[in-house]
């Protein structure tokens, strides 16, 4: 009876050893896939932020080299920048808002800037490595609207690229006004001055340029 019961405790001490290892597995497994979660969603928001940037570009770029009176019409889809959400639990922000201007902050040429920034504060914004936070894709149309407050009708965010806290103009969208599919309409009038808006209604953004404007 004594070896059976030494038995039965070895066996008890052994199982719980067994649970406890089970345990620590399953709770290291779970953590592990909510960080690959989190680093998906970061991938799959970068993507969007830079395929909005280069159809912006892209269309802004066509327009110009048909010249006055031409227009371009264009459409992105998007999935997780409309999800603020998502946004909070990847970049930590309060309030998100995706910002898009256009001009020239680095020397690389003018372009459109696409960012997830904190709709109530100021926000570090990063262009380089795994962390970026902003897109960038340059376009043909030679003018710098990041300090123009008549073009983006006086919105504004402020916004740190590592100099210190400045103001940059450009729209600020509310992820959840957003639609699926974006339409983006840029016209070359140049009886009209340089503007950006977002008409949330129709899910268009509408954009002229006008160099001498």
């Amino acid at each position: 009876m004594g070896k059976k019961g030494q038995i039965s405790l070895e066996f008890l001490f052994i199982f719980a050893i067994l649970l406890i290892l089970l345990a620590y597995s399953v709770k290291n497994t779970t953590f592990q896939q909510g960080s690959q979660s989190i680093e998906t969603l970061r991938v799959q928001i970068a993507l969007e932020e830079k395929e909005l940037a280069n159809t912006i570009s892209g269309a802004i770029s066509q327009a110009y080299s048909q010249g006055p009176g031409s227009k371009t019409t264009v459409y992105v889809k998007l999935v997780y920048l409309r999800k603020p959400y998502y946004l909070e639990k990847v970049w930590g922000v309060a309030d998100p808002m995706i910002f898009v201007t256009y001009g020239q902050h680095l020397n690389d040429g003018n372009g459109t800037y696409v960012m997830v920034l904190n709709g109530t504060g100021t926000t570090k914004v990063i262009l380089t490595g795994g962390n970026k936070n902003a897109f960038w894709t340059r376009a043909l149309y030679q003018r710098d609207l990041l300090g123009n407050s008549t073009v983006w009708g006086g919105s504004s965010a402020s916004v740190d690229f590592g100099t210190g806290v400045t103001t940059v103009y450009g729209l600020r969208l509310d992820p959840s006004t957003i639609p699926q599919v974006l339409k983006v309409v840029v016209e070359w009038n140049p009886d009209l001055p340089n503007s950006w808006v977002f008409n949330s209604t129709a899910g268009e953004l509408m954009i002229n340029i006008n160099p001498g404007g």
